[in-house]
């Protein structure tokens, strides 16, 4: 069991949607968008790559939709913002190349339903997956990726809604957040880091003015009531960036899409996988139960854990982590009271969080930008079986 440290400091960081790796990311996605609007059982695992003017799209998808992939690609750049050819990665004049086959028969045996050597759905693949909860914010996440997040994503925004008033801005950005921690819990902010590509013209004191000023918008001000350091493009210039200047691939970013470092990571990536993955669906899950442990009062912190064999419905293991936090006896009761409440079968995953149909106010390219947790839009973000932990956790320690 963890502890909690008397005091420390924790930082993360987060990237924009302009990131290579994340212009890969909502490529990817908006490719499994396609796919299930037409056919809710595609099976999809798409990987992106981005350099100077190419998207190579790859991968394996056994789907009946009928989809214009290099149509998608291009517009998912131009939501980004990458629609000047002077940047050196522009909508309107990127070379796509399609390189996609269907899924291993091997593989759909083991992931539909009446195939292979059991009648249920099983996993997509073996792995273990991680889900973290933490009150110290308004939607559970760790403060530190969740005010890195905010801060680009603000930025991006004010990008977007004044294309004059905020001309130097280009897609391309970074941020990261230094916290100091006191019992536990977020106290101060110790060091902001801002890398946001420009163009030429932009005078240096005008990023950093307006750093200061979106940072005092999103995080709250009993977190800034100290000295803090800023480092805004801290080598003086970033002229050159996106896949101009460094080339993305989808999947490299996991740190930033789930909790920027505190807790566990299984280590599979999300963005273009369909929900039969439960790299994705899984971790999905994961986040679900331990929010929801935290929203119910059982813990102030919490990581859950599951492990699972490919082509196998039941989870191998179960494991919660409350960092000393939690208000039962131990632990392991937790996983007791999660087993009772929750079924960690892929496909009753897939059908409780209805993940085959994105559309209701989400998609999954909305995902692959500023994390896949710690937004309300979600249904993994939903706090709506409080009562029921609540109830299974009562009736358990009257056992």
């Amino acid at each position: 069991m963890s502890k909690i440290r008397a005091e420390h400091v924790f930082t993360s960081e987060s990237v924009s949607e302009g990131h290579p790796d994340k212009v890969c990311d909502q490529i990817s996605d908006a490719i499994l968008d396609a796919c299930l609007a037409q056919d809710p059982e595609s099976r999809v695992a798409c990987e992106t790559l981005t350099t100077t003017n190419l998207v190579v799209i790859s991968g394996e998808i056994t789907t009946k939709a009928k989809v214009n992939w290099q149509d998608v690609a291009l517009n998912a750049i131009r939501k980004i913002g990458y629609n000047d050819p002077a940047v050196g990665f522009c909508a309107d004049d990127a070379k796509v190349m399609i390189c996609i086959h269907r899924q291993s028969p091997d593989i759909s045996q083991g992931v539909t339903e009446g195939m292979g050597r059991f009648t249920e759905q099983g996993a997509g693949d073996q792995g273990m997956m991680f889900g973290y909860a933490s009150n110290e914010t308004p939607d559970m996440m760790p403060a530190t990726i969740y005010y890195a997040h905010k801060i680009v994503e603000e930025l991006a925004r004010l990008r977007k809604s004044d294309p004059v008033k905020y001309r130097y801005l280009r897609p391309d950005s970074k941020s990261q957040v230094s916290i100091r921690y006191v019992g536990g819990k977020p106290k101060a902010v110790e060091t902001i880091v801002v890398s946001h590509q420009h163009t030429p013209d932009m005078p240096e004191e005008w990023l950093e003015a307006l750093v200061r000023e979106v940072v005092k918008r999103v995080i709250p001000a009993e977190l800034l009531n100290g000295e803090i350091r800023y480092y805004v493009n801290p080598t003086g210039r970033f002229e050159v960036g996106g896949p101009h200047g460094d080339t993305g691939l989808t999947g490299r970013k996991i740190i930033v899409d789930t909790y920027g470092g505190v807790g566990s990571h299984g280590g599979g990536a999300f963005s273009g996988k369909d929900p039969s993955k439960v790299d994705r669906s899984a971790a999905y899950m994961c986040r679900y139960i331990a929010k929801n442990i935290v929203a119910a009062g059982l813990a102030d912190k919490c990581e859950v854990q599951v492990a699972y064999a490919i082509g196998v419905a039941e989870p191998l293991s179960i494991n919660v982590d409350t960092y000393g936090t939690g208000v039962l006896a131990d632990d392991g009761d937790l996983e007791k009271v999660i087993r009772e409440v929750f079924s960690l079968k892929p496909a009753e995953i897939v059908r409780q969080l209805g993940l085959k149909h994105p559309g209701q106010g989400w998609c999954y390219q909305d995902t692959a930008a500023y994390g896949h947790f710690g937004r309300a839009q979600f249904p993994w973000e939903q706090t709506d079986r409080t009562a029921d932990l609540k109830a299974a956790a009562e009736k358990f320690q009257r056992k």
